[in-house]
């Protein structure tokens, strides 16, 4: 999906133009993939706009900055409140939130500490990352492997773990798939190139654990926490690619795929074909949530402040 150019970005401190926010080709995140970043969704909430989880993604990113030995020069509130600042500045709602930190313009070489550490905040209209997402979407699993442990840290949210991923999708998209799920470096299941996983067998909800290369997701535990809600067993542990075969439902979930149900599997059907019971309790309870149909009984909305935009410079 094309990206909708927005008013503003925030830049270390303060909002910038959105074509004003320009790295340089030297900056060591262009030769090196040096940066982490998050994906966070306003959503438009019967009492107005609310971001979802917000303190759980700035710890996020803040932890994969700290995996990755980045200084970042401000605090999760000083970020979270950056967020919100340019949420209500750019008026656009639902959004999606796309908070960087990279490591700029200083010294080409490997090591990166001479490079200063730049922080960005951009913001802008963004719907329904895999399409036929209602219906269920058909997907592959990818011939190209999951990060193995101890090569790149997959628990950090880092540019460089998703080269990888496009590989992953690449080669789904090629082969007439919507996306490609990967296998980890034991042949277990991993995640998709840009979501995790879920499948329902026998009435049990079940997920590969974070030591199968998994990220560890915000939209994941929601859904993990939501089953407890409702009484739906879940279990994290190591899955067998057959299992995807055999499973009643799968799905994936994530920031931008939200819970999205899975009707085929390399084009094996999966259950009937259609969202399963399961998939559909989950995802009707996680859209009441956000859109205010029901409480936010785990406050994981953050409300953006009304009232009138910030100037440039704010």
């Amino acid at each position: 999906m094309a990206i909708q150019k927005s008013e503003h970005i925030w830049h270390n401190g303060k909002l910038i133009p959105w074509d004003e926010a320009k790295i340089h080709v030297m900056a060591h995140v262009v030769n090196y993939g040096s940066s982490v970043f998050e994906g966070i969704r306003a959503y438009d909430h019967a009492s107005g706009p609310m971001i979802f989880r917000l303190a759980e993604h700035v710890q996020r990113l803040l932890d994969s900055a700290k995996i990755y030995r980045i200084e970042v020069p401000f605090t999760r509130d000083e970020i979270s409140q950056a967020i919100l600042q340019v949420v209500q500045a750019n008026g656009i709602n639902p959004c999606y939130v796309r908070p960087i930190i990279l490591r700029g313009y200083g010294e080409v070489g490997v090591n990166p500490f001479k490079s200063p550490t730049d922080v960005y905040i951009a913001n802008y209209a963004w719907g329904k990352y895999l399409a036929g997402a209602d219906q269920g979407v058909d997907v592959c699993v990818s011939s190209w492997t999951r990060i193995a442990p101890n090569t790149l840290p997959a628990m950090a949210k880092s540019a460089a773990n998703y080269m990888n991923s496009q590989l992953i999708k690449m080669e789904a998209i090629l082969n007439g798939y919507v996306e490609g799920i990967a296998l980890d470096a034991s042949g277990y299941v991993s995640e998709g190139s840009g979501e995790n996983l879920f499948l329902v067998r026998q009435g049990k909800l079940m997920t590969a654990p974070l030591g199968n290369s998994v990220l560890p997701g915000i939209t994941r535990d929601t859904i993990i926490q939501l089953a407890g809600d409702l009484g739906i067993p879940v279990v994290e542990q190591m899955l067998p690619r057959e299992m995807l075969y055999i499973a009643d439902e799968v799905f994936f979930t994530g920031t931008a795929a939200e819970v999205t149900p899975i009707r085929s599997v390399d084009k094996i059907t999966v259950g009937s074909g259609a969202p399963g019971p399961i998939t559909k309790a989950l995802q009707k309870e996680f859209f009441a949530i956000v859109k205010g149909d029901t409480s936010d009984r785990h406050g994981w909305l953050t409300p953006v402040p009304v009232g009138s935009k910030q100037p440039v410079g704010a």
